[in-house]
């Protein structure tokens, strides 16, 4: 199993955790990563684009002239596509953009990113966020003690740990999840991982 050095909130180190090769060790798939992150993307589309159509513009109730005898093209409304004013044609109209992929594929693609980051050297593991209480300050000596710079996703375990996500949502740059949400979105989108020792064992029992 590999090993990666655990280190306190304070920056000191406090060892070293092994990492399951099952999920921390594999082969990253790339393929798999593109079409998860695609399908998280297109989820996140809103799809309330819209336009209103002859039969939601107001007005053009009346036949505008009668049918024949004046010279002109006949005319049923004066709110149909060629007048000004009317519906449109063929416009955007609201869609669901979301799709799912099979489990097997999510699973995989989450450990392919876990592993890739590992073996990158922008994995790091703390043993405990501690906080008495909500506090952005001391959140932010915690990313300057560990030197993470630019974007951090941190992972924290599925319960417990409130102050710390409380202390971290105001920090630029920095992204705070729990074991069962990280997505593989998130993981990509950081520059370094930062995850909890507890939330380690979380992670490994769901994907090992």
């Amino acid at each position: 199993m590999a090993k990666v050095s655990l280190f306190k909130q304070d920056g000191t180190q406090a060892g070293e955790v092994e990492l399951n090769d099952a999920v921390f060790g594999i082969e990253p798939n790339e393929t798999v990563v593109f079409d998860v992150v695609l399908s998280q993307r297109a989820s996140l589309r809103q799809g309330t684009h819209a336009h209103k159509n002859r039969s939601l513009v107001s007005g053009g109730g009346k036949k505008p002239w009668r049918q024949k005898g004046t010279g002109r093209a006949r005319q049923g409304s004066n709110r149909s596509p060629q007048w000004r004013g009317g519906g449109t044609v063929f416009g955007p109209t609201p869609s669901d953009y979301s799709y799912k992929l099979p489990q097997k594929v999510r699973r995989l693609a989450l450990k392919s990113v876990y592993s890739a980051k590992v073996a990158e050297g922008n994995f790091v593991a703390v043993d405990a966020l501690n906080f008495d209480a909500p506090k952005t300050s001391e959140f932010a000596k915690v990313i300057e003690a560990l030197s993470l710079e630019r974007k951090v996703l941190v992972v924290l375990p599925n319960e417990g740990n409130e102050f710390a996500a409380l202390s971290a949502r105001n920090l630029t740059n920095v992204k705070v999840a729990t074991a069962n949400t990280t997505s593989v979105l998130d993981v990509v989108s950081a520059d370094k991982l930062l995850v909890v020792e507890s939330a380690l064992s979380q992670i490994e029992e769901v994907l090992a």
